[in-house]
């Protein structure tokens, strides 16, 4: 379906646009019932707005956590949804690995645990997405973990390339499992490169599509972020190359609008003409309009110096400051007008 904007205006995008949550919260906590009504309240505003669909983090928990006691909590939840007049609403999710669960380990038991993480987290979009949905996300390598020598020292550069090696051998088998079992659930699997900063590889998407052609299974592909492209790439001509390189592979599954301070959308350094002419042409999934908002964790882990957007029924209204609203309408506008400029 086509988006709406507010007032009744027709969208220049012919496609669903979709709207991230980190602008929100980075736990839905399902099992917290007022919470769920507090979602809602974000749910509403935002499709009112006119957005399609919404992108949520499944939060990593324990490995003493049931499985299956998470899933049965983000069924219930989208239950709530569904009751609260939500049901033609569309989620995606962000998913990220763990130093538990990590399907790069040289031990066969960690890797199968990893496994038993990734397929949970597959459940649980089906399970708020339905079918025809996408799970994206730092998914293949532990976000943010830096492998260290025995004396402390961190590995950069050519020491650490040559230590993902292995690593990303090791995760082939547990993909090619996980790919197997995302198609017969109709999900996606979408890795997405993350900057070198935040995370060791993956850091570009000529490394994930590197990893992908190892696999034999075509339901793996990549997150195209417009943040981390503009942070941690390796110029235009590349970007051109990588996308013609994944939509001949049927892997291009998700593109993150986002700006490079993770802020707001509107008049923000994002590279709008490469969207225009390189993906919009090609790609056929939904954008997803992606905000990090200063609030935890991303405080500490982003380094956000760059004050809050209020969140109205959680913050106080703060005069004269954009609220998380004003920011959501500003950047679907923004991504209307650039995209068919």
């Amino acid at each position: 379906m086509n988006v709406t904007l507010a007032r009744g205006l027709k969208p220049n995008v012919d496609r669903d646009v979709y709207f991230s949550f980190f602008m929100f919260t980075a736990d839905l906590r399902p099992q917290d019932t007022r919470y769920t009504q507090t979602l809602i309240t974000h749910l509403k505003a935002l499709t009112d707005m006119g957005y399609a669909g919404f992108d949520v983090h499944i939060a990593a928990r324990p490995a003493t956590v049931d499985h299956k006691l998470e899933l049965d909590g983000y069924i219930g939840l989208r239950k709530a949804f569904d009751q609260a007049g939500l049901r033609g609403a569309r989620f995606t999710t962000n998913v990220g690995t763990t130093r538990t669960f990590d399907p790069t380990s040289p031990y066969e038991e960690q890797r199968a645990q990893a496994l038993s993480y990734l397929k949970s987290r597959v459940d649980i979009t089906r399970a708020l997405g339905g079918g025809d949905t996408i799970m994206s996300g730092p998914f293949l390598y532990p976000y943010g973990v830096f492998p260290l020598t025995d004396d402390g020292e961190p590995l950069w550069s050519d020491d650490l390339q040559e230590w993902m090696k292995p690593r990303f051998h090791a995760a082939r088998g547990v993909f090619e499992d996980l790919s197997e079992y995302a198609a017969a659930r109709e999900v996606k699997l979408a890795i997405e490169p993350v900057k070198s900063w935040e995370t060791p590889p993956p850091n570009m998407v000529s490394e994930v599509l590197d990893f992908l052609e190892g696999l034999e299974h075509p339901q793996g592909g990549v997150t195209i972020d417009t943040a981390q492209v503009l942070m941690e790439s390796q110029g235009p001509s590349v970007f051109r190359n990588n996308i013609a390189r994944a939509v001949r592979q049927n892997r291009l599954h998700y593109v993150h609008i986002s700006a490079p301070d993770r802020g707001a959308v509107k008049d923000s350094w994002i590279p709008w003409d490469l969207v225009r002419s390189e993906v919009e042409p090609v790609y056929r999934g939904p954008y997803l309009i992606e905000v990090f908002n200063a609030i935890p964790p991303f405080v500490s882990s982003m380094r956000m110096a760059r004050r809050r957007f209020w969140r109205p029924g959680e913050d106080a209204p703060v005069r004269g400051a954009d609220s998380a609203y004003d920011v959501a309408k500003a950047a679907l506008e923004e991504l209307n007008t650039r995209v068919a400029a």
